[in-house]
């Protein structure tokens, strides 16, 4: 039993040395597995902290639309207000018009009577008196003077008013446009600032959406760069161990139905080989109860090297490395 656990470790020592050619490219790959491991923990770290900035930029956005939204309410009632401005513009210059051609009237009416007093003169209380015939007349002609004299008062107080008017009213008009300027300068204002507005949350959300998707597609990229590498380690670890063990089967006599060190380790690979205790024989070392089971005729040990191979895969598929106790 000593010289098959021996046999047995030699065995090991000769997989080892088999399978060291394909180790170094499992080594690479793991190398290449660990960093793009690395590089993608460093690109999710960039990820989250963009879908942070994603975020913000939502809230920003939501922000700028209450503000868009604030703006357009302001831009509504500034623009009702502006046309109510240019209304009272317009009805002021029409008024303006009206005063202005009331003042031309009053001042036609004066400058002729102004003519008419220089050319006849202005009667004077003595020449009024001496031309009058009687009492009756004197009163009337006195009467007619002072009426004369009031309308001319008149004219003269109606011309400054009229004139005041329109004073008062080009001021208004005056005041009006300043208003309607101030009101359509904040509408400009307004209307800028709501493009403004929409123009940097798009802009920004654009930006850091396209950012997002990507570093999102860039860590798809590199999990499925990692899926591959480790599939092919997988099968380079398993191509390395099969070449192992078809070497050691080949130096041994082999290749046999189980791995070879379990056959090392059980006959020393002797398909004639008896255990006198157990009564287990052959190269896999088969109890005759459980040779019989998978249909084996005779010994085991006596059966030829096919036959052996064969009942021996049976048993591996059925239940694997705990059918012999060298597999551990």
């Amino acid at each position: 039993m000593r010289a098959k656990v021996t046999t047995a470790i030699c065995l090991l020592a000769l997989l080892a040395v088999t399978a060291a050619a394909g180790a170094t490219e499992i080594d690479s790959l793991q190398a290449k597995v660990e960093s793009a491991k690395g590089e993608a923990g460093a690109i999710a770290e960039r990820l989250r902290a963009a879908q942070s900035e994603l975020a913000s930029a939502r809230s920003q956005a939501a922000a700028a639309a209450a503000r868009e939204e604030q703006l357009s309410g302001l831009l509504a009632e500034g623009e009702q207000r502006a046309a109510e401005l240019a209304g009272d513009v317009e009805r002021s210059e029409a008024d303006l018009a009206a005063e202005k051609r009331r003042l031309r009237r009053a001042r036609t009416a004066l400058a002729r009577r102004l003519v008419a007093i220089y050319e006849s003169g202005t009667p004077s209380e003595a020449s009024v008196i001496l031309a009058s015939s009687d009492f009756d007349d004197l009163a009337t002609r006195t009467d007619y003077l002072a009426q004369i004299e009031e309308f001319d008062r008149a004219l003269a107080r109606r011309v400054d008013q009229v004139r005041d008017e329109v004073r008062a009213k080009l001021r208004e008009v005056a005041g009006l446009k300043r208003r309607a300027d101030a009101y359509n300068e904040r509408l400009v204002a307004a209307r800028s600032e709501i493009s403004a507005v929409r123009s940097r949350a798009e802009a920004a959300a654009a930006e850091l959406h396209s950012v997002a998707a990507a570093r999102t597609a860039s860590l798809s990229t590199l999990k499925a760069r990692i899926g591959t590498w480790v599939a092919d380690i997988e099968a380079a670890e398993a191509a390395s161990r099969a070449a192992a063990e078809e070497e050691v089967g080949r130096w041994l006599g082999g290749p046999y139905s189980i791995p070879s060190y379990i056959v090392m380790c059980e006959s020393g690979g002797d398909y004639g080989a008896l255990n006198p205790s157990s009564g287990a024989g052959g190269a896999y070392q088969i109890l005759p109860s459980t040779w019989s089971l998978y249909g084996g005729e005779g010994e085991p040990q006596d059966a030829p090297k096919e036959e052996q191979d064969r009942i021996a895969a049976e048993i591996w598929a059925d239940s694997g490395g705990s059918a012999w106790v060298c597999a551990g």
